[in-house]
């Protein structure tokens, strides 16, 4: 739709609203709704949004640490640009106009603090260089029978799944609750978010979806709006639904998944292929995986953004703990599917669904890049059998701690995400690290309150 037709679709719309939104460091969508009359006068997309979402964590407490925004700045209104091929009707708010935002600086340069706006450098790295990249990301996800404040009032204890029991690929729980499995996948599609495939996971009341791969930009998109979308139709119908990556320490763990190829600059040929190879796989291919693997360490906070994302990390947890890969082997870091010449493919498991999608992206497309960039050789061999034994090559950084102490010292992490964003990512890392020190968990009580 050109902007004429979306200006006249806003124009007509029975609400006199616009929904507009923008994702934060951490992936979470802040927003507004706005009138037709004022949207319609952003002729250029050039508006502003207030600066402090970028200057607070995701419970909304102000970083004593940041540069970007701050008390020293008393949070002004930062420029943002409406991006209008964005365009999408919420389906579950009566076809409601919907818009995402990026945020730039007072030139209307990318502003480095933005997550959507740093996949955008990196998709032009990838442009420049003489590629398409196609990107998807599936998430598996837990869902209860409560609401926010059900959830609240129960210090989030003893919550009702949507289902019980440990039923993956079920058909029959399927049934169970069936208006609301059906409404994610019905109205996700009429929401320009299209799925796969969705099925019941292992655990009580998970669920799993595929997105159906684009271009790298659309499919970041798709996979933000994926999370906030399936949220509010849960909502519709009194459930709540979480994206943490580990919500017991006996039940597996959410992944978030990030499957990719590049194409030719036609998008006309998997350039990941090649039928000669025993694997299948190009050289391209190759040192794309040799880049991801070299970085990984030092990029894990893009995967792993959370102190709970290392609760999932675990060995036999279905998720990876070591610096592996393997042909069809959900034990390593990168899983590599090459059986066909369309669906050739990288997919990055090491990625949870608590993770930042943009970031996410950002992350393992620049690693791929600075494979090629740098011809490296694919010579750590493919792991068969259980990655969680193949220490020949490492193992991931254990807590948040870690992690972000390598990535902020790491020069390679500097060179191909820029220095300005590396500093204040980390410097969110590092905050959260330390609010996470403060709490006096349940694990605490339980171990020390009587004995010691």
């Amino acid at each position: 739709m050109n902007t004429k037709a979306i200006f006249d679709y806003v124009r007509k719309h029975p609400s006199g609203k616009v929904k507009i939104a923008y994702a934060d460091i951490d992936g979470i969508l802040r927003g507004k709704y706005i009138s037709a009359e004022k949207f319609l006068s952003f002729s250029n997309g050039t508006t502003t949004f207030c600066d402090v979402v970028f200057g607070w964590d995701a419970n909304d407490a102000a970083y004593d640490n940041g540069k970007y925004t701050g008390w020293h700045s008393g949070y002004p209104d930062a420029p943002t640009r409406i991006d209008f091929s964005t365009f999408r009707k919420i389906p579950w708010e009566n076809n409601l106009p919907f818009f995402l935002g990026e945020i730039v600086d007072a030139k209307e340069n990318p502003a480095l603090v933005c997550p959507r706006q740093l996949l955008k450098k990196v998709y032009g790295d990838a442009r420049r260089e003489g590629f398409t990249p196609f990107f998807a990301q599936e998430f598996e996800w837990f869902n209860f029978q409560e609401t926010p404040q059900s959830a609240q009032d129960k210090n989030y204890k003893n919550l009702m799944p949507l289902t019980p029991g440990m039923f993956g690929y079920s058909i029959l729980r399927t049934t169970l609750q069936n208006p609301f499995f059906s409404d994610l996948f019905d109205l996700l599609k009429k929401f320009d978010v299209p799925l796969e495939g969705l099925h019941t996971e292992t655990g009580p009341g998970v669920l799993e979806a595929a997105i159906q791969y684009a271009g790298v930009m659309e499919a970041a998109d798709r996979a933000t709006l994926f999370k906030t979308a399936v949220k509010e139709i849960a909502y519709q119908h009194g459930f709540m639904a979480t994206f943490m990556a580990k919500i017991s320490e006996s039940l597996p763990g959410c992944g978030g998944h990030v499957h990719q190829s590049l194409w030719d600059k036609a998008a006309k040929k998997n350039l990941f292929f090649d039928a000669k190879d025993k694997n299948n796989m190009s050289e391209v291919m190759k040192s794309y995986v040799a880049g991801q693997l070299f970085c990984l360490p030092h990029l894990l906070p893009m995967y792993a953004p959370t102190i709970n994302s290392y609760k999932r990390l675990v060995e036999g947890a279905w998720a990876p703990t070591t610096l592996t890969w393997g042909i069809d082997n959900r034990t390593v870091a990168l899983r590599v599917l090459s059986g066909g010449n369309k669906s050739c493919r990288l997919e990055t498991r090491v990625i949870g669904s608590d993770a930042n999608p943009y970031l996410a992206m950002a992350a393992a497309l620049a690693s791929g890049l600075y494979g090629i960039r740098k011809k490296l050789k694919l010579k750590q061999p493919a792991t068969i059998g259980n990655g969680y034994k193949d220490f020949s090559n490492g193992v991931l950084p254990g807590n948040l701690h870690e992690a972000t102490k390598q990535m902020k010292e790491s020069s390679l992490a500097k060179e191909i995400l820029g220095e300005k964003f590396v500093e204040h990512f980390t410097q969110t890392r590092e905050w959260e690290w330390r609010q996470h020190l403060k709490a006096v968990t349940d694990w605490e009580y339980k171990r020390y309150f009587e004995i010691i």
